[in-house]
């Protein structure tokens, strides 16, 4: 009998899957503590670099012997605490890998304080605890609600979180293990790694704001505000990007923002040009805010000497600790503020985390300002050419 018409077709499909499944069994995995496009793309930012604790710190007064081996966060030995970010967030969805050793019990915070003292209200204590020891196993809410299964490993593991208002999902290896609703949330709070006993390591911690809004839609200034006495010229490019030429100038937005984290992408059309993003800014007064910089030039073929500040710093107030982006291709920039605190992710990595302990001011350049304001893109001088787009924003919850 002759094979039917069909049978290469089929015979090439099955040998052709067989070879890719051959292959992509032998890529290497991704390196641990990066970020891969799609991820930039939607948001992602890296809270620990795999290198150092920047953008972290322990409670004065009680301290765990955190450091940083192959690329991973690891306690041993000390007082029960937590290493904590410096910024504290609202909602989100978090990744990060952890390995315990047996009998060790550690924990991922959640919208806590520094020092955590009633787990039940004021926080979220994601357990890593054996389940044969421990009343909340690996998974739990502790004092909140209980997962039910072993999930005991001395390998790593993987949590998926979702913080998103007062509804909590938990995803540990791929899986759903709890689903939890808060009658009474807390709305922000830092994120905390916990070392209560026996050896924990942390690594390929990652996080992306949830509850974003759009601040341009791609096709006009609607929602922006355009001074024509000013040299800059704003518009609005074919492919649905804000671009500014010439001289000094700025484009603001109609609403204002207090506590936030607001996401852009950026394009520098020339090297070395000078930009910058303006928040809190006073309304209608020429660049009258804090500035997150963007620069793109190093010194001496080192990114960690930035020129003018650097791409992420904080203008006159910090600089940006290496400079990630470069000119003639879109990058990705975080700002963060909260409260006296700021921070900036350029391509997902922190560059800057800086409070302003400065005296209140309603004037940002004299002294702290905390009041809402208005974000404002800049026109810096003749040579300015750079494009905007993807902005977005989400303004943080109280705590």
């Amino acid at each position: 009998m002759r094979a039917g018409p069909f049978a290469p077709s089929v015979k090439f499909l099955a040998c052709f899957l067989f070879i890719l499944t051959c292959v992509s069994s032998r890529l290497p995995a991704a390196e641990p503590n990066t970020l891969t496009p799609e991820e930039l793309a939607d948001g992602w930012i890296l809270l620990f670099d795999g290198e150092t604790t920047y953008g972290w710190r322990t409670p004065n007064e009680i301290k765990a012997n955190w450091t940083v081996v192959d690329g991973a966060l690891v306690a041993t030995v000390g007082e029960n605490s937590l290493l904590y970010t410096t910024s504290q967030f609202g909602n989100y969805q978090l990744k990060v890998d952890f390995r315990s050793a047996k009998g060790a019990n550690s924990g991922v915070f959640l919208r806590t304080p520094p020092v955590p003292n009633d787990v039940k209200t004021r926080c979220y204590e994601l357990n890593i605890a054996d389940s044969d020891t421990n009343p909340f196993p690996t998974g739990s809410f502790v004092q909140r609600q209980k997962v039910e299964g072993n999930y005991d490993s001395d390998d790593w593991q993987s949590f998926d979180v979702i913080a998103d208002g007062s509804r909590f999902v938990v995803k540990l290896d791929g899986k759903v293990v709890l689903e939890y609703t808060d009658s009474a949330p807390v709305g922000r709070g830092y994120i905390g790694l916990q070392f209560n006993g026996g050896k924990i390591e942390f690594r390929n911690v990652k996080l992306k704001p949830l509850g974003e809004k759009s601040l341009f839609n791609g096709k006009d200034l609607a929602g922006w505000k355009t001074f024509p006495e000013l040299p800059s010229v704003f518009t609005v490019t074919p492919e649905g990007w804000i671009n500014v030429k010439n001289g000094r100038g700025m484009l603001e937005t109609e609403g204002q923002y207090d506590d936030f984290t607001l996401q852009l992408e950026c394009f520098s059309n020339g090297e070395k040009l000078n930009s910058g993003v303006f928040f809190r800014s006073v309304p209608g007064e020429t660049m009258n805010g804090y500035e997150l910089q963007i620069q793109n030039g190093f010194k001496d073929n080192d990114r960690t000497k930035p020129e003018d500040c650097g791409t992420g710093g904080f203008f006159r107030r910090q600089d940006a600790r290496k400079v990630v982006s470069d000119d003639f291709t879109w990058f990705h920039m975080t700002l963060h503020a909260d409260d006296k605190h700021m921070a900036a992710w350029v391509n997902g990595y922190q560059v800057s985390d800086w409070t302003d302990t400065r005296q209140p001011d309603p004037n940002p350049r004299k002294g702290l300002r905390l009041e809402a304001g208005t974000l404002q893109l800049q026109g810096h001088d003749p040579t300015t050419d750079l494009s905007f787009r993807n902005l977005r924003i989400a303004e943080l919850p109280t705590r």
